[in-house]
């Protein structure tokens, strides 16, 4: 049994197409389809069920898989550590990263860290939703929140004050509100995750908070589109500090009721378990941890 054979029987379970695998394996679907064959007659068992329309994990597959997809990150993991002793950088990081800190931020940080480690190759993966480590084909994930999985293991990289924001444009049209009570009067563009959206919007105010149910006629699973609703002048919305810091600076975005501050967030890189930490991810960590300290240490109080 080849270990690229196994690589391909794990592309197959994710895309649950034989045709998509090889496309994203660069290989002819007929050389996938020799590869899963070759793997199924060494244990014995079909991992497959195949039909005309479609594919999907046989019993012994889901046992299967999921197991197949540690021990080649623990190959891989073998692999870090010789890289780690000869004192190189190198092989495929799979980062997942929330839509607007990754379109925004995150890749810019990872062409950095691209150029100065010629041998890394880097895959990023963007969604708001939260990643499967195995379902996904990732090896860590940046994202907002502590992780609440106690089988995960994580890096804290910094506190993230949040900010009530609008665009310059909208508060000249609709005001600009000066205490909570006053957004009853105002548009809210709110973020969905999971399909719960989030319109209850809590701000503290020399310790004492304040809740306010928003209305608002816009909401999207992508914290990104959120932000540009926000800068087109389409309502308020409460975003990352480091998601809009660049927006703060340019004047496209405002700070409104500063006085009031949204539930501030911390912003986490996650591991499926310690024994995924590899030299790559490391180097990842204390990079974030620089970057997004100059970002916030740029922002006005």
């Amino acid at each position: 049994m080849l270990l690229k054979d196994l690589q391909v029987v794990l592309q197959v379970a994710e895309f649950r197409s034989i045709t998509a695998a090889a496309a994203s394996l660069d290989m002819h679907t007929a050389t996938a389809s020799a590869a899963v064959k070759r793997v199924e007659a060494s244990l014995g068992v079909e991992l497959f069920t195949r039909t005309t329309r479609k594919l999907t994990l046989s019993q012994a597959g889901e046992r299967y898989i999921p197991e197949c997809q540690r021990a080649l990150q623990t190959l891989d993991h073998a692999k870090h550590l010789i890289s780690e002793n000869s004192g190189a950088i190198s092989g495929e990081l799979r980062l997942a990263v929330s839509s607007d800190l990754g379109r925004n931020l995150a890749m810019y940080w990872l062409d950095n860290l691209a150029s100065q480690h010629p041998e890394l190759q880097i895959k990023l993966h963007l969604s708001d939703n939260n990643v499967d480590f195995y379902r996904d084909s990732v090896d860590v994930a940046l994202r907002y929140g502590k992780p609440e999985d106690s089988n995960f293991y994580g890096f804290k990289i910094c506190d993230v004050p949040r900010a009530l924001c609008a665009s310059p444009e909208y508060l000249t049209l609709h005001g600009h509100p000066n205490q909570p009570k006053e957004l009853d009067q105002h548009n809210g563009l709110f973020y969905e995750l999971s399909g719960v959206i989030h319109n209850n919007w809590v701000f503290t105010n020399n310790g004492e908070q304040s809740k306010v149910r928003m209305k608002g006629n816009r909401a999207s699973n992508d914290g990104d589109v959120v932000r540009r609703w926000c800068i087109a002048g389409k309502g308020l919305a409460t975003k990352s500090c480091l998601d809009i810091a660049q927006d703060l600076k340019l004047g496209k975005l405002v700070n409104v009721m500063p006085a009031y501050e949204p539930q501030a967030t911390e912003l986490w890189l996650i591991c499926p378990s310690r024994q995924s930490i590899v030299p790559a991810i490391r180097l990842l960590r204390d990079s974030l941890r620089t970057e997004t300290a100059k970002i916030l240490a740029s922002l006005p109080d």
